[in-house]
């Protein structure tokens, strides 16, 4: 299922929805419906630390390290410039001691409406970004900018971030992005729906269980009338 396929509110009503469960849950929900190779790699991680969830449509940006001439890069600016409400930037091309986003990117993407920025890179900048209330979940951070170091070679393409079980993720435009602390993990734009259903139902479970072991329940007795979740 692609964003496309939505009008805006209803595409807002699925990321609103995405927001409201755990990485960890759509993690086991992806497992049980053979997607089992969606999480990304733990270096992954909120700036700041308590950024929150992140979660919307993946728009993806791609890049390379590559020393070039000139004072900045205009592909970067093409590229930010067709970000839509609602989705998330995701920055990929192994990025290594440079930093591709930064405050501005950031103010720029949020005035677009960007719900936040998933790079394979660094970020710098992070007390600016943290005022923005715009969520992003970087590989690392540094302060050595990415002009005449890294370059953006294509937007809205296949990306390939690294993985958690496996190599590389596939990170298509219109897939979807979710991000907390426990980690980051990409649902597959035709799966949208169904995963967010099943991780609603199982999340429901889960609020149950906590209250039956709160209220003195032992865990093999919510275990047999509930089974694993």
């Amino acid at each position: 299922m692609n964003p496309k396929s939505f009008d805006p509110e209803s595409a807002e009503a699925i990321r609103q929805r995405y927001l409201k469960v755990d990485a960890a849950t759509v993690a086991d929900v992806l497992d049980r419906l053979g997607f089992a190779h969606q999480g990304l790699a733990p270096e992954f991680a909120p700036y700041p630390a308590d950024a929150g969830k992140l979660a919307g449509w993946a728009y993806t940006i791609c890049g390379e390290m590559r020393p070039y001439a000139g004072s900045g890069d205009p592909d970067k600016m093409k590229a930010v410039d067709g970000i839509k409400s609602g989705c998330v930037s995701v920055w990929s091309g192994a990025g290594e001691g440079v930093c591709f986003f930064g405050e501005l990117i950031a103010l720029g993407m949020k005035a677009r409406g960007c719900a936040g920025a998933l790079v394979d890179g660094g970020v710098r900048d992070i007390e600016w970004i943290a005022k923005q209330k715009f969520p992003v979940y970087a590989r690392y951070r540094t302060p050595v900018q990415s002009i005449g170091r890294w370059k953006v070679t294509a937007w809205q393409v296949p990306a390939y971030l690294p993985g958690a079980t496996k190599q590389h993720v596939i990170v298509n435009p219109g897939d979807f992005v979710l991000a907390d602390v426990d980690g980051a993990i990409v649902i597959p734009s035709e799966a949208v729906e169904k995963v967010l259903n099943e991780a609603e139902r199982l999340t429901a479970t889960e609020i149950k269980i906590r209250a039956e072991l709160d209220a003195g329940a032992t865990l093999e007795q919510v275990l047999a009338k509930y089974g694993h979740v």
